[in-house]
């Protein structure tokens, strides 16, 4: 495993529409290892590849309970609403309040190709729904309805 640079604001990466993953390798899993490994060492809750310049659709998050691996994830449901305060690696000493959905529930793949869904609510519905706009090239000042 590696420590990875993260990429900050003023990237054009952070502002790409990232690829799907295709082949389910060792380069993938070397991915999502270094990805887990630079998440714990920024002690962050999620990454995205592409703020370590990497445009796959892959992120990892962990909110005290584990890590998530989501390859190609997609949102299929979201239910009620929340207002939050929330950050990114990738923005440094920002915040600000952002809207996003109670509960979410992802569709997604794990890094051996093994389609699954994880429901997320609270904290981690927000962190799905930060990482997986990340993939899109939307960050999450983009949403923000006020500075923190």
């Amino acid at each position: 495993m590696a420590i990875r640079n993260i990429v900050t604001e003023g990237d054009s990466v952070l502002r790409k529409t990232c690829r799907s993953v295709l082949n389910f390798d060792e380069r993938l899993a070397q991915l999502l290892d270094d990805m887990k490994e630079t998440m714990y060492k920024a002690e962050g809750v999620g990454l995205a590849a592409p703020q370590v310049g990497i445009l796959r659709r892959v992120c990892v998050v962990d909110v005290g309970d584990g890590v998530i691996e989501l390859v190609n994830p997609v949102i299929e449901s979201e239910e009620g609403m929340q207002e939050g305060s929330e950050g990114c690696l990738s923005l440094p000493g920002k915040s600000a309040i952002v809207r996003r959905p109670m509960k979410v529930t992802v569709r997604a793949q794990d890094r051996n190709g093994n389609t699954f869904t994880v429901t997320g609510e609270e904290l981690k519905a927000r962190a799905f729904c930060h990482e997986i706009d990340h993939l899109n090239g939307i960050l999450y000042v983009d949403k923000a309805i006020r500075k923190d």
